[in-house]
Protein backbone atom coordinates (compact mmCIF):
# COMPACT_ATOMS: atom_id res chain seq x y z
CA UNK A 1 0.00 0.00 0.00
CA UNK A 2 1.38 2.89 -1.18
CA UNK A 3 0.40 6.70 -0.06
CA UNK A 4 -1.08 7.25 -3.64
CA UNK A 5 -3.02 3.91 -3.42
CA UNK A 6 -6.56 4.53 -1.56
CA UNK A 7 -7.56 2.44 1.51
CA UNK A 8 -9.72 -0.18 0.28
CA UNK A 9 -12.11 -1.51 2.62
CA UNK A 10 -13.83 -4.29 0.80
CA UNK A 11 -16.14 -5.37 3.46
CA UNK A 12 -17.10 -2.43 5.14
CA UNK A 13 -20.45 -3.59 4.56
CA UNK A 14 -20.67 -7.13 6.11
CA UNK A 15 -24.26 -7.90 5.89
CA UNK A 16 -25.39 -10.77 3.57
CA UNK A 17 -21.57 -11.44 3.00
CA UNK A 18 -20.51 -15.15 4.06
CA UNK A 19 -17.81 -15.79 6.60
CA UNK A 20 -15.79 -18.89 6.96
CA UNK A 21 -14.26 -19.46 10.73
CA UNK A 22 -11.67 -22.11 11.87
CA UNK A 23 -12.28 -23.24 15.19
CA UNK A 24 -15.51 -21.06 15.82
CA UNK A 25 -16.92 -23.53 18.01
CA UNK A 26 -15.82 -21.77 21.33
CA UNK A 27 -13.39 -18.90 22.71
CA UNK A 28 -12.71 -16.12 20.77
CA UNK A 29 -13.73 -18.16 17.30
CA UNK A 30 -17.55 -18.42 18.78
CA UNK A 31 -17.44 -15.01 19.77
CA UNK A 32 -16.23 -13.77 16.34
CA UNK A 33 -18.87 -15.74 14.82
CA UNK A 34 -21.70 -14.45 17.25
CA UNK A 35 -21.04 -10.84 16.53
CA UNK A 36 -20.73 -11.57 12.65
CA UNK A 37 -24.00 -13.43 12.84
CA UNK A 38 -25.56 -10.20 14.99
CA UNK A 39 -23.84 -8.01 11.91
CA UNK A 40 -26.27 -10.03 9.39
CA UNK A 41 -23.29 -12.35 8.04
CA UNK A 42 -24.39 -15.77 6.99
CA UNK A 43 -21.42 -17.74 9.48
CA UNK A 44 -19.76 -20.97 8.81
CA UNK A 45 -17.53 -22.14 11.66
CA UNK A 46 -15.53 -25.35 12.10
CA UNK A 47 -15.11 -27.29 15.03
CA UNK A 48 -12.81 -30.04 16.39
CA UNK A 49 -15.25 -31.30 19.00
CA UNK A 50 -19.18 -32.33 18.55
CA UNK A 51 -19.63 -31.37 22.73
CA UNK A 52 -18.77 -27.73 21.21
CA UNK A 53 -20.50 -27.55 18.17
CA UNK A 54 -23.76 -28.38 19.72
CA UNK A 55 -23.46 -25.76 22.65
CA UNK A 56 -22.07 -23.38 19.86
CA UNK A 57 -25.03 -24.14 17.78
CA UNK A 58 -26.75 -23.35 20.72
CA UNK A 59 -25.71 -20.07 21.39
CA UNK A 60 -27.08 -18.82 18.23
CA UNK A 61 -30.98 -17.85 18.20
CA UNK A 62 -32.79 -20.68 17.88
CA UNK A 63 -33.28 -21.96 14.15
CA UNK A 64 -31.04 -19.41 13.00
CA UNK A 65 -30.76 -20.53 9.26
CA UNK A 66 -27.72 -18.42 8.82
CA UNK A 67 -25.01 -20.82 10.71
CA UNK A 68 -23.47 -23.97 9.36
CA UNK A 69 -20.78 -26.30 11.44
CA UNK A 70 -18.05 -28.24 9.74
CA UNK A 71 -15.69 -30.73 11.06
CA UNK A 72 -12.54 -29.81 10.24
CA UNK A 73 -8.44 -30.58 11.35
CA UNK A 74 -7.27 -26.85 9.50
CA UNK A 75 -4.03 -29.13 8.92
CA UNK A 76 -5.95 -31.31 6.80
CA UNK A 77 -5.39 -29.93 3.09
CA UNK A 78 -7.94 -32.17 1.34
CA UNK A 79 -10.34 -31.44 4.20
CA UNK A 80 -9.50 -27.49 3.93
CA UNK A 81 -11.00 -28.14 0.62
CA UNK A 82 -13.45 -30.05 0.96
CA UNK A 83 -15.09 -27.60 3.88
CA UNK A 84 -15.41 -24.73 1.16
CA UNK A 85 -16.51 -26.77 -1.33
CA UNK A 86 -19.41 -27.03 1.75
CA UNK A 87 -19.39 -23.69 2.46
CA UNK A 88 -20.12 -22.51 -0.56
CA UNK A 89 -22.87 -25.50 -1.17
CA UNK A 90 -24.72 -23.92 2.12
CA UNK A 91 -24.47 -20.25 1.45
CA UNK A 92 -22.92 -18.98 -1.56
CA UNK A 93 -19.49 -17.54 -2.26
CA UNK A 94 -17.13 -16.83 0.76
CA UNK A 95 -16.04 -13.28 1.52
CA UNK A 96 -14.53 -13.35 5.06
CA UNK A 97 -11.84 -16.00 6.23
CA UNK A 98 -11.36 -15.90 9.65
CA UNK A 99 -8.10 -18.18 10.50
CA UNK A 100 -8.59 -18.81 14.30
CA UNK A 101 -8.00 -21.96 15.36
CA UNK A 102 -5.09 -22.54 16.99
CA UNK A 103 -3.31 -24.68 20.24
CA UNK A 104 -1.68 -23.05 23.49
CA UNK A 105 1.13 -25.39 23.34
CA UNK A 106 2.98 -24.90 26.79
CA UNK A 107 6.52 -26.11 25.68
CA UNK A 108 9.15 -24.02 26.36
CA UNK A 109 11.80 -23.87 23.31
CA UNK A 110 14.61 -24.94 25.70
CA UNK A 111 12.52 -28.20 26.34
CA UNK A 112 10.03 -28.91 23.47
CA UNK A 113 10.67 -31.96 21.51
CA UNK A 114 9.86 -32.93 17.90
CA UNK A 115 6.54 -33.72 18.63
CA UNK A 116 5.83 -31.05 20.51
CA UNK A 117 6.93 -28.74 17.16
CA UNK A 118 5.45 -30.42 14.62
CA UNK A 119 2.14 -30.19 16.42
CA UNK A 120 2.38 -26.64 17.36
CA UNK A 121 3.63 -25.88 13.46
CA UNK A 122 0.39 -28.04 11.71
CA UNK A 123 -2.02 -25.97 13.24
CA UNK A 124 -0.84 -22.43 14.19
CA UNK A 125 1.27 -22.00 11.16
CA UNK A 126 0.55 -24.23 8.19
CA UNK A 127 -3.16 -24.48 8.87
CA UNK A 128 -3.23 -20.97 8.54
CA UNK A 129 -1.64 -21.19 5.03
CA UNK A 130 -4.20 -23.86 4.29
CA UNK A 131 -6.76 -21.75 5.04
CA UNK A 132 -5.29 -18.56 2.76
CA UNK A 133 -4.30 -21.03 0.08
CA UNK A 134 -7.74 -22.63 -0.15
CA UNK A 135 -10.09 -19.37 -0.17
CA UNK A 136 -8.01 -16.95 -1.67
CA UNK A 137 -8.06 -18.02 -5.49
CA UNK A 138 -11.96 -18.46 -4.66
CA UNK A 139 -11.98 -14.81 -3.63
CA UNK A 140 -10.16 -13.64 -7.09
CA UNK A 141 -12.11 -16.06 -8.41
CA UNK A 142 -15.59 -14.17 -7.42
CA UNK A 143 -14.25 -10.62 -7.66
CA UNK A 144 -17.03 -9.35 -4.70
CA UNK A 145 -14.80 -7.97 -2.25
CA UNK A 146 -13.20 -10.08 0.27
CA UNK A 147 -10.80 -10.00 3.44
CA UNK A 148 -8.89 -12.20 5.25
CA UNK A 149 -7.49 -12.10 8.92
CA UNK A 150 -6.16 -14.41 11.26
CA UNK A 151 -5.61 -14.34 15.17
CA UNK A 152 -1.96 -14.25 16.29
CA UNK A 153 -1.60 -12.92 19.93
CA UNK A 154 0.67 -10.54 21.76
CA UNK A 155 3.05 -13.21 21.55
CA UNK A 156 3.34 -12.56 18.51
CA UNK A 157 4.49 -8.97 19.12
CA UNK A 158 6.99 -9.42 21.95
CA UNK A 159 8.71 -12.50 23.36
CA UNK A 160 7.31 -13.88 26.53
CA UNK A 161 7.22 -17.23 28.66
CA UNK A 162 6.25 -20.08 25.81
CA UNK A 163 8.69 -19.68 23.32
CA UNK A 164 6.90 -22.22 20.66
CA UNK A 165 3.72 -20.72 21.07
CA UNK A 166 5.32 -17.61 20.42
CA UNK A 167 7.46 -18.79 17.77
CA UNK A 168 4.26 -20.00 15.83
CA UNK A 169 2.71 -16.69 16.71
CA UNK A 170 5.47 -14.47 15.44
CA UNK A 171 5.35 -16.81 11.75
CA UNK A 172 1.46 -15.76 11.78
CA UNK A 173 2.32 -11.82 11.94
CA UNK A 174 4.54 -12.51 9.10
CA UNK A 175 2.42 -14.16 6.98
CA UNK A 176 -0.27 -11.92 6.98
CA UNK A 177 1.94 -8.47 6.39
CA UNK A 178 3.49 -10.16 3.44
CA UNK A 179 0.28 -11.02 2.38
CA UNK A 180 -0.54 -7.51 2.60
CA UNK A 181 1.36 -6.56 0.59
CA UNK A 182 1.03 -9.35 -1.81
CA UNK A 183 -2.83 -8.74 -2.85
CA UNK A 184 -2.68 -4.51 -2.74
CA UNK A 185 -5.19 -2.91 -4.60
CA UNK A 186 -7.00 -6.70 -5.58
CA UNK A 187 -9.84 -5.41 -3.27
CA UNK A 188 -9.22 -8.29 -0.71
CA UNK A 189 -8.48 -7.03 3.25
CA UNK A 190 -5.69 -8.20 5.19
CA UNK A 191 -5.57 -8.24 8.88
CA UNK A 192 -3.78 -9.41 12.01
CA UNK A 193 -5.61 -9.73 15.39
CA UNK A 194 -3.45 -9.83 18.09
CA UNK A 195 -5.41 -10.18 21.33
CA UNK A 196 -4.43 -10.71 24.77
CA UNK A 197 -5.36 -12.78 27.61
CA UNK A 198 -8.69 -14.27 26.77
CA UNK A 199 -11.45 -16.01 28.83
CA UNK A 200 -11.03 -19.48 26.50
CA UNK A 201 -9.79 -23.00 26.87
CA UNK A 202 -6.74 -22.50 24.46
CA UNK A 203 -4.13 -24.01 27.12
CA UNK A 204 -6.57 -27.00 27.56
CA UNK A 205 -5.71 -28.05 24.05
CA UNK A 206 -3.93 -31.37 25.13
CA UNK A 207 -6.90 -33.46 24.69
CA UNK A 208 -6.76 -32.36 20.94
CA UNK A 209 -3.01 -33.48 19.84
CA UNK A 210 -2.66 -35.93 17.09
CA UNK A 211 -2.13 -39.37 18.54
CA UNK A 212 1.29 -39.99 16.60
CA UNK A 213 2.62 -36.48 18.43
CA UNK A 214 1.80 -37.33 21.87
CA UNK A 215 4.78 -37.14 24.22
CA UNK A 216 5.96 -39.97 26.40
CA UNK A 217 4.81 -38.58 29.94
CA UNK A 218 2.64 -36.03 28.11
CA UNK A 219 -0.04 -35.81 31.41
CA UNK A 220 2.54 -33.53 32.59
CA UNK A 221 1.68 -31.23 29.63
CA UNK A 222 -2.01 -30.64 31.29
CA UNK A 223 0.02 -28.74 34.05
CA UNK A 224 -0.74 -24.69 33.86
CA UNK A 225 1.92 -22.78 32.29
CA UNK A 226 4.84 -21.54 34.13
CA UNK A 227 4.88 -17.80 35.71
CA UNK A 228 7.07 -15.33 35.62
CA UNK A 229 9.95 -15.54 38.83
CA UNK A 230 8.75 -13.03 41.37
CA UNK A 231 5.97 -11.94 39.72
CA UNK A 232 2.70 -11.91 42.18
CA UNK A 233 -0.20 -14.72 41.57
CA UNK A 234 -2.38 -13.69 38.96
CA UNK A 235 -5.73 -15.47 37.70
CA UNK A 236 -5.11 -15.07 34.56
CA UNK A 237 -9.06 -16.17 33.25
CA UNK A 238 -10.39 -13.70 35.92
CA UNK A 239 -8.23 -10.65 34.46
CA UNK A 240 -9.04 -12.22 30.79
CA UNK A 241 -11.64 -10.05 28.30
CA UNK A 242 -14.72 -11.62 27.20
CA UNK A 243 -14.42 -13.18 23.91
CA UNK A 244 -17.74 -11.20 22.45
CA UNK A 245 -15.50 -7.66 23.15
CA UNK A 246 -12.44 -9.02 21.41
CA UNK A 247 -14.78 -9.73 18.55
CA UNK A 248 -16.19 -6.52 18.76
CA UNK A 249 -12.39 -5.18 17.92
CA UNK A 250 -12.21 -7.76 15.06
CA UNK A 251 -15.69 -6.88 13.26
CA UNK A 252 -14.24 -2.98 13.63
CA UNK A 253 -11.10 -3.99 12.02
CA UNK A 254 -12.65 -5.93 9.06
CA UNK A 255 -15.10 -2.92 8.28
CA UNK A 256 -11.82 -0.61 8.05
CA UNK A 257 -9.59 -3.05 6.47
CA UNK A 258 -7.10 -2.47 9.72
CA UNK A 259 -3.59 -3.98 9.17
CA UNK A 260 -3.45 -4.81 13.17
CA UNK A 261 -6.18 -5.17 15.16
CA UNK A 262 -5.41 -4.78 19.00
CA UNK A 263 -8.00 -5.72 21.92
CA UNK A 264 -5.80 -4.85 24.79
CA UNK A 265 -3.90 -1.33 25.32
CA UNK A 266 -1.95 -2.82 28.57
CA UNK A 267 0.63 -3.93 26.07
CA UNK A 268 1.17 -0.73 24.36
CA UNK A 269 3.89 -0.41 26.36
CA UNK A 270 5.90 -3.69 26.06
CA UNK A 271 5.61 -3.39 22.13
CA UNK A 272 6.71 0.12 22.25
CA UNK A 273 9.87 -1.11 24.55
CA UNK A 274 10.47 -3.97 22.04
CA UNK A 275 10.17 -1.41 18.77
CA UNK A 276 12.67 0.93 20.66
CA UNK A 277 15.50 -1.95 21.46
CA UNK A 278 15.36 -2.31 17.60
CA UNK A 279 15.59 0.60 16.50
CA UNK A 280 18.88 1.54 19.00
CA UNK A 281 20.45 -1.40 17.50
CA UNK A 282 20.86 -0.07 14.21
CA UNK A 283 24.41 1.06 13.14
CA UNK A 284 24.49 4.77 13.74
CA UNK A 285 27.31 4.63 10.31
CA UNK A 286 25.17 6.35 7.45
CA UNK A 287 24.96 3.76 4.55
CA UNK A 288 26.84 4.93 1.31
CA UNK A 289 23.94 6.01 -0.79
CA UNK A 290 24.13 3.41 -3.72
CA UNK A 291 23.37 1.17 -1.00
CA UNK A 292 20.89 3.10 0.54
CA UNK A 293 18.88 3.73 -2.39
CA UNK A 294 19.22 0.17 -3.11
CA UNK A 295 17.63 -1.07 0.26
CA UNK A 296 14.55 1.05 -0.42
CA UNK A 297 13.27 -1.58 -2.90
CA UNK A 298 13.09 -4.33 0.67
CA UNK A 299 10.94 -1.58 2.44
CA UNK A 300 6.81 -2.05 2.41
CA UNK A 301 5.29 0.46 2.16
CA UNK A 302 2.37 -0.91 4.27
CA UNK A 303 3.78 0.52 7.49
CA UNK A 304 3.47 4.40 6.91
CA UNK A 305 -0.02 4.90 5.28
CA UNK A 306 -1.28 2.80 8.22
CA UNK A 307 0.27 4.80 10.84
CA UNK A 308 -0.98 7.58 9.33
CA UNK A 309 -4.60 6.19 8.76
CA UNK A 310 -4.83 4.56 12.63
CA UNK A 311 -3.87 8.04 14.03
CA UNK A 312 -6.44 10.43 12.14
CA UNK A 313 -8.98 8.32 13.62
CA UNK A 314 -7.92 8.94 17.28
CA UNK A 315 -8.28 13.13 16.93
Amino acid sequence: MSTTTPHQTPLADVRGKVAFITGGSSGIGLGIAQVLSRAGMKVVFTYMRESHRDAALASFPAGNPGVHAIKLDTADRDGMVRAADEAEAVFGNVHLLVNNAGIGIHSQLSNASWNDWDWAMNVNVSGVFNGIRTFLPRMKAHGEGAHIVTTSSTAGLMAAMLGLYVTTKYAVMGMMEALRVEVEGQNIGVSVFCPGPMRTNIFNTERNRPAALVNPGAAKALAPPPGVKGAPAVDLMAAAMDPIEAAECVLEGIRNNDLFIMSHQEFAQAVRDRGEALLASFPTAVAPAVRHEAGKIFIPGIYAPETVRRNSRRK
